[in-house]
């Protein structure tokens, strides 16, 4: 019955992860909603189905968890590269990020099924990390909805929906820069740490995967790229031109995400120092379970 329930359970956390094939609700959650809801659902109320991972699932059935580790990070590999090829196809900007989420919350599950200790502080940090560098994106593509009115990267009929952003909107251009870099995984920035740990965690395991998930990793870096550069670069689009740059109430709301994506890339270790007890805990438990 272990495994059974282990699978009931699963499930139910799957969605709220969301893993592929259970991701679908995602997309139009974040597009159908404001901006408001978008920031707490990405940076809060997706964590809820990896922390029921962590805290429930796991240390209630750890011999299920065990057994079932492999599909585990088969599913999280699916969601990274499934999710990554999505993103990279969307016209709607708000679009590509949600589905980003979904390749990004890959990392966290195949940190899970690593069930080592850097594995899964990698998994637990990408969590507090996405949290932070998604919000970010989402609050940036509110405050450039605002002023457009669209979120069309290319519009239906195939004009550009925006161009020359950074000509126009200097300041909203660094911050989106510092958002965008950290939800890449840029060296120096929050994203990068967590995942480098989910790596060094799951490599011995599982290095096909992790060889794999790296090509996700380099189509991320693709797709924010070449989003940015199309609503970044080139001229300036007639109607961007009436778009008035950030005031003091965004910067003011845009600072702290940005200064902690900054302080927790380059210093992570408040972060892994408050999970660390827990997690080790919990891999000594699997570990009894895995001879």
């Amino acid at each position: 019955f272990n495994k059974l329930f282990f699978v009931f359970m699963f499930v139910g956390f799957a969605i709220k992860v969301p893993i592929f094939p259970f991701h679908t609700w995602l997309p139009w959650a974040h597009v159908q909603a404001p901006t408001a809801v978008s920031v707490i659902l990405a940076g809060v109320l997706l964590k809820m189905g990896t922390y029921g991972f962590l805290r429930i699932s796991f240390p209630i059935f750890p011999a299920a968890a065990v057994h079932y580790a492999d599909s585990i990070a088969l599913l999280g590999l699916v969601n990274i590269i499934y999710g990554a090829l999505c993103a990279m196809a969307q016209t709607d900007v708000k679009k590509l990020i949600a589905y980003s989420s979904v390749s990004h919350m890959g990392f966290v599950m195949m940190g899970l099924a690593a069930m080592t200790t850097e594995g899964m502080n990698g998994g637990v940090l990408q969590m507090w990390n996405h949290g932070m560098s998604t919000a970010m994106m989402f609050l940036l593509v509110g405050i450039l909805y605002e002023r457009s009115h669209h979120r069309w990267i290319v519009k239906p009929d195939g004009t550009k929906g925006y161009s020359g952003l950074y000509t126009q909107l200097p300041k909203y251009s660094i911050i989106f820069i510092i958002g965008m870099f950290a939800s890449l995984g840029l060296p120096g920035l929050a994203g990068f740490i967590s995942e480098a740990l989910v790596f060094l965690g799951i490599y011995e395991k599982y290095t096909t995967y992790t060889v794999l998930a790296v090509l996700g990793l380099l189509i991320g870096a693709a797709y924010l790229l070449w989003m940015f550069q199309r609503m970044f670069f080139g001229e300036v689009l007639e109607e961007c031109k009436s778009y008035t740059d950030v005031n003091a109430r965004e910067i003011l709301y845009m600072t702290p995400l940005c200064v902690m994506v900054i302080v927790f890339g380059i210093w992570p270790s408040p972060i892994l120092n408050i999970m660390k007890d827990t997690v080790g805990r919990l891999v000594v438990e699997l570990a009894k379970y895995s001879q």
